[in-house]
């Protein structure tokens, strides 16, 4: 019966349920897979970018949102800041197959690899995931 409700560390079973109720398990089965490495484009037509710099971290996670309705790019594929702040788009030509497979359902995710000021504009590197579970 102790070993039910000792779960490793310091904390039982009985000391999570009075707590928080909060556990972080680990993921076994789950890993990331390296897609694609690109730049955000269109981040010079954002008037808050300067604002918003200073607040992006490496290794950031950002969400990708596919924008069908996009009147430029049919394969647009928005990038978002964990609270919806747009920063731009993955490139026009690089997106038919990220936006397929985020059509058919999969989860991509990106994160920051490096950001740089040239000139007036924000160079944005991520790469992109597919996270399999």
């Amino acid at each position: 019966m102790s070993e039910l409700i000792k779960l490793g560390g310091d904390y039982g079973l009985i000391d999570i349920l009075h707590n928080d109720g909060t556990i972080e398990l680990p993921q076994p089965f789950s890993r990331e897979t390296l897609l694609w490495e690109t730049r955000i484009a269109g981040t010079a037509h954002l008037p808050y970018i300067q604002e918003v710099e200073p607040q992006l971290q490496l290794e950031e996670e950002l969400l990708l949102r596919r924008e069908p309705e996009n009147l430029y790019d049919p394969w647009a594929i928005l990038i978002l800041r964990q609270d919806q702040t747009k920063l731009g788009y993955v490139p026009r030509g690089e997106n038919l197959i990220l936006a397929r497979l985020l059509d058919a359902g999969k989860n991509l995710l990106a994160r920051l690899k490096a950001k740089e000021w040239q000139r007036r504009w924000l160079r944005l590197d991520i790469a992109i995931y597919l996270q399999d579970t």
